[in-house]
């Protein structure tokens, strides 16, 4: 669940979404954004507490970041690095619970996708555009790492925590990925080591679905038009 994710805008909106976070120098990833197909294992913005060595402060600043998690003190990064965190493990599973307690993310967006089987095929999984209903960019809950190559530089990579779905989510999936409100961005960054209460799912009704074309499983149709609505065929699916 929750492997692709789309944004609707440049570095630069989205930077003005996210006001609060510095951009310092990060890469504005060139022409990668706006981004319509994103997938695991690509490189993303994140937004996480860094510490101003100058005068010892936590703050929030933007940076670069590979999706599927490499904790820092594995000998080298896997194959198939963990792009998702369970909320009833995060506190308690060696691969996460470090970051979770002091290396938390927020990850900007416009929207993610998910899939349908109500034929139990994966040839007849349905995708659908997950958003919110006033169309703003929004924020997943992640956790972050930075796994130190022998050559000598850092690679931070990051992971979508995960919840229960909510209404809407549940009549596709079984699970969705946590999305912060703006009102606890903050606490979220925040060094509290357990702030579960925000690991939870996100009200229904701010959101919205809708049935988009089998194209976008692949990341090689990365144009706009993945994530049109498109009108089911009399089978319940879209070509």
């Amino acid at each position: 669940m929750c492997r692709r994710i789309y944004i609707d805008q440049p570095f630069d909106e989205m930077a003005r979404n996210f006001a609060f976070a510095e951009r310092g120098d990060v890469d504005d990833l060139g022409d990668r954004l706006p981004r319509y197909n994103g997938g695991a294992l690509e490189v993303y913005h994140i937004v996480i507490q860094d510490v101003e060595r100058q005068r010892d402060l936590r703050r929030p600043v933007f940076a670069v970041a590979r999706w599927g998690l490499t904790p820092a003190w594995m000998d080298r990064p896997r194959r198939q690095p963990p792009v998702h965190a369970r909320r009833e493990e995060i506190n308690s599973n060696g691969l996460f619970q470090e970051a979770y307690r002091s290396r938390r993310c927020l990850i900007p967006l416009s929207g993610f996708f998910e899939w349908r089987d109500s034929l139990g095929t994966s040839r007849n999984e349905q995708p659908y555009a997950v958003a919110m209903k006033d169309q703003s960019i929004f924020a997943l809950a992640g956790i972050w790492e930075a796994w130190h190559h022998p050559i000598g530089i850092d690679i931070r990579s990051f992971a979508v925590v995960t919840c229960p779905p909510n209404e809407m989510m549940a009549t596709i999936q079984n699970r969705m990925p946590v999305i912060i409100r703006r009102e606890d961005y903050e606490h979220w960054l925040s060094p509290d080591p357990d702030p579960r209460d925000l690991m939870k799912p996100f009200n229904a009704e701010a959101m919205m679905m809708w049935p988009i074309a089998r194209r976008v499983k692949t990341v090689r149709n990365p144009g706009a038009g993945v994530i049109d609505q498109i009108d089911p065929a009399p089978n319940g699916f879209c070509n």
